[in-house]
């Protein structure tokens, strides 16, 4: 492999396509898949505030959501996608996609972090009068943030992956890269280089997220 001035030019394109896509979706994500988890945790039978039809129906849209893989994801949208931003193609077209598939993964991962939070914890809250709110903010999520932090790592790397699949259908970014150049145009060594870049890059991304996460645990 030989790293040439325009290999490495395409490479500092394609990562920087791909930092755009999954930043912003990541970003996106986290404020609307924060909010579900937490409502599904508190709607849930048992907890400071049951619904049990909103719980349900949070939990199936997420449900549905989680189960459809990211290829199918990305052409069933397509009118969305365009209404949303006006085209389906390259990286602000892949931008659509990669959140609405990352908001209910990182929905559910948030619920699962703040079921662990230890219940006496909560049940102290509610027996000095602290409200709903005062609960979630004081108690829940400082209870469960080095678990989150992990959650939205765990996102992050996902929306990497995807974001590289993306790359088949004109997403731009690393995989559009692996695709036009390494696969369609028979160069391996461009197809190598761009697999070195997206391990880096997770490896970079997941011992960030695990240093912040062990930082915040206090426990």
């Amino acid at each position: 492999m030989v790293w040439n001035p325009q290999l490495i030019n395409l490479l500092i394109n394609g990562l920087w396509e791909t930092l755009y896509m999954v930043g912003i979706s990541l970003v996106i994500a986290a404020i609307f898949g924060l909010p579900i988890g937490v409502l599904l945790v508190i709607t849930g039978p048992e907890h400071i505030h049951p619904h049990r039809m909103l719980h349900s129906a949070l939990s199936t849209v997420v449900n549905i959501g989680r189960s459809l893989p990211f290829i199918i994801l990305l052409v069933a949208i397509v009118p969305f996608t365009r209404f949303v931003v006006g085209t389906s193609i390259g990286t602000l077209g892949a931008i659509v996609p990669l959140t609405v598939s990352a908001i209910p993964f990182l929905a559910r991962l948030v619920e699962t972090n703040l079921l662990e939070v230890d219940g006496g914890v909560i049940e102290a809250a509610q027996a000095i009068g602290a409200t709903t709110w005062q609960i979630i903010g004081k108690v829940l999520i400082p209870e469960a943030k080095s678990g989150i932090v992990l959650s939205i790592t765990n996102s992050a790397v996902s929306l990497i992956s995807y974001s590289a699949m993306a790359g088949a259908v004109g997403g731009g970014g690393l995989g559009d890269l692996a695709i036009r150049y390494g696969y369609q145009r028979f160069q391996p060594d461009v197809m190598l280089a761009t697999v070195v870049v997206l391990v880096i890059l997770v490896q970079g991304v997941q011992s960030l997220g695990d240093w912040i996460a062990r930082r915040l645990n206090h426990r």
